[in-house]
């Protein structure tokens, strides 16, 4: 999985030196009004009252699905777990749409920037469009390298290059030489299985991450008490469902307890990392300036192009057409529910973040 993270972070990390190359020409816009609500010392405490909130919010989400493993009814095989991973991505579906997108439209189409290219060409809709595709590629390309290595991992070359699953069976005779190829495939069949989770998990970790500290940047760096008051309540209630879709998967993937430790970790604290940061660079960071603009608006494009793609692709399209959503009309009319539950709840907090 380091491959995929890597080439990904260096995805992020070239879009942000690109936008701050383009911006080298481009003067600083004005000042936002004061519309009677912004007040430094009275947004203090409520970027720290947010920092906490927020950061129990997203631990709850994100071991909520890991805590309840050892609930039978909640287990991943059971048919409840499977409408509650797609509410989940719903709510993940609908950020991208509802939420990252609409930021970045308005961010990379506002007046502060000049005319030419900003408002000449949909920049917005193109780079969402490159990361779903720069996405896709890696996806599938850590997947077939994961996968190779994995086969590979299980061969000996004393049985002369047959897996060792199937020539420790062949030894005991006729019989079970056909229930060892049997089980052996099983295996091969889990084992790929089980690495499109792995995968998954990170992919979708690392968009996330990505999408919570854009977020807590712009929630620290703001002074205005009455829109943050607003954004404290809607981002503990963003942070504790996106953060369930992610503990779904994350529970799939079947890491050992360190590494799930550590991914819930990365999650919960990204978003209240932002908010210090914002805190912390508020007397140089500027939301309306031309460099945030463009810096956070190609940010919040590429990472939704990355969300809708692993909400609709790998999280939507991987149940519903896999063998037990297929086999289950009733099952999945439930899951389609709990999808358009998810998405209409989080879209309904786009009114107020």
């Amino acid at each position: 999985m380091t491959c995929s993270k890597s080439i990904l972070i260096i995805f992020f990390i070239l879009l942000s030196n690109f936008s701050v190359q383009v911006l080298s020409v481009v003067e600083d816009c004005g000042a936002e009004e004061d519309d009677g609500c912004t007040n430094k010392k009275a947004a203090l405490p409520l970027k720290i009252i947010a920092i906490i909130t927020i950061l129990i919010s997203s631990m709850i989400g994100v071991c909520l699905p890991l805590v309840t493993q050892s609930i039978p009814a909640l287990s991943p095989e059971r048919s409840l777990f499977v409408i509650v991973k797609a509410f989940a991505a719903g709510i993940i579906l609908a950020t991208g749409f509802m939420h990252v997108l609409p930021d970045s439209f308005d961010m990379l189409s506002s007046t502060c920037l000049k005319e030419n290219p900003w408002h000449k060409f949909p920049f917005t809709g193109f780079v969402a469009m490159l990361s779903a595709i720069i996405t896709l590629i890696i996806d599938s390309m850590a997947t077939s390298v994961y996968s190779k290595k994995h086969t590979s991992g299980v061969v000996k070359p004393e049985s002369g290059g047959e897996p060792e699953e199937l020539a420790v069976v062949e030894a005991g005779g006729g019989h079970s030489h056909f229930h060892g190829h049997h089980h052996g495939a099983k295996l091969e069949v889990q084992g790929a299985q089980l690495l499109r989770y792995r995968v998954i998990a990170m992919v979708l970790e690392l968009g996330i991450i990505v999408h919570s500290i854009v977020i807590g940047l712009s929630l620290g760096a703001s002074n205005n008490t009455c829109s943050i008051k607003g954004l404290i309540a809607a981002l503990c209630f963003h942070q504790m469902f996106e953060g369930m879709g992610l503990g779904g998967c994350i529970l799939q993937a079947e890491y050992k307890f360190i590494k799930k430790a550590a991914m819930a970790f990365f999650f919960s604290v990204t978003t209240p990392f932002g908010i210090a940061l914002g805190l912390a660079l508020a007397s140089t960071y500027k939301e309306n300036s031309p460099r945030s603009l463009i810096t956070v608006g190609l940010l919040n494009a590429s990472s939704a192009g990355l969300l809708i793609y692993m909400a609709l692709v790998d999280l939507l399209a991987a149940d519903f057409m896999g063998p037990k959503l297929q086999g289950s009309i009733k099952l999945q009319i439930k899951s389609y529910i709990a999808v358009l539950l998810g998405a209409g709840g989080m879209s309904l907090m786009a009114k107020w973040a």
